[in-house]
């Protein structure tokens, strides 16, 4: 039916401090042309966290004419206040607080969060992805607890494939949340931190389940130029395509799967595909 047609605007990795502005103009025009109902940001809003970054962030995000949910990314946690990353990591979200990890019900379709930063882990790399038990149980929660016949986009920041090897894996518990999530009316999992698209099919033992991811408005571009994805639901079907900068065409531009040690760009020779632009110094230098 009619009614249930959907226009949701998928968002990921801003990175204010390094932010593309041509995109981010760009991207405002739009929502604001197309009226989309409702804009799902997938985390890494900052490069480092920073005030000043934040500040930015906030006022571009609140001045989008569209229902907002975001996602906290690796990256928006505070990086050089240990005592602030471990008690209140999520003070500097103050002046957008409403919209972090924030339900959103579209009538037959609903935007439901599950976090995956997380302020520490029990390994080196706390850039990766982490779904704690509680994370998971929220979401699921909030899953079970909607109407009956209603689907669901599940928001994260990283992708949720989990590879099981220490040195390449993703997400840790990713795969027990991949489980859980084909098992009820999830449409689609929405992520980015890997600064290309994606569209693929993730099998589980509980069936398959769809993960697509958006690609960065950053200048720290990989394979493809800035972008982000437009979503149709048609009440039956979800329709992605990836609106970029350069035009390019979509088949051309998405990634055919996540890779084993999918990260953002930081130099040459990581896989996904030859890197169009890196900066070359990635701030801070300390």
């Amino acid at each position: 039916m009619a009614t249930d047609m959907r226009r949701i605007f998928h968002l990921s990795d801003i990175h204010f401090g390094l932010e593309n502005t041509r995109a981010l103009d760009w991207v405002k025009q739009e929502i604001a042309e197309k009226q989309p109902d409702a804009v799902a940001i997938t985390g890494d809003l900052t490069m480092r966290a920073r005030h000043r970054e934040f500040a930015a962030a906030t006022q571009w995000i609140n001045s989008l004419d569209a229902p907002v949910t975001v996602e906290v990314g690796n990256h928006d946690m505070p990086y050089f206040n240990l005592i602030e990353r471990f008690f209140s990591p999520y003070e500097r979200f103050r002046g957008m607080k409403e919209k972090v990890e924030r339900e959103l019900d579209l009538g037959a379709l609903a935007i439901v969060p599950l976090k995956t930063a997380v302020r520490m882990q029990p390994r080196l790399n706390w850039s990766k992805g982490w779904v704690s038990q509680r994370a998971l149980d929220r979401c699921l929660a909030a899953l079970d607890a909607l109407p009956k016949g209603i689907q669901a986009l599940v928001a994260v920041h990283h992708p949720l494939r989990e590879v099981g090897t220490q040195g390449t894996a993703l997400t840790k518990h990713g795969d027990l949340a991949l489980r859980e999530l084909a098992k009820r009316n999830v449409t689609a999992v929405l992520s980015g931190h890997v600064h290309d698209a994606f569209d693929i099919m993730e099998d589980t033992s509980e069936g398959p389940v769809r993960m697509i991811g958006a690609g960065t408005l950053s200048q720290r571009t990989r394979s493809t130029p800035p972008s982000f994805n437009e979503i149709e639901w048609d009440g039956r079907k979800l329709t992605v395509c990836v609106r970029n900068l350069q035009q390019v065409d979509t088949r051309d531009m998405q990634i055919d799967d996540v890779p084993e040690n999918a990260l953002p760009p930081r130099s040459e020779g990581e896989p996904v595909a030859p890197v169009r632009q890196v900066p070359r110094v990635d701030p801070p230098v300390h």
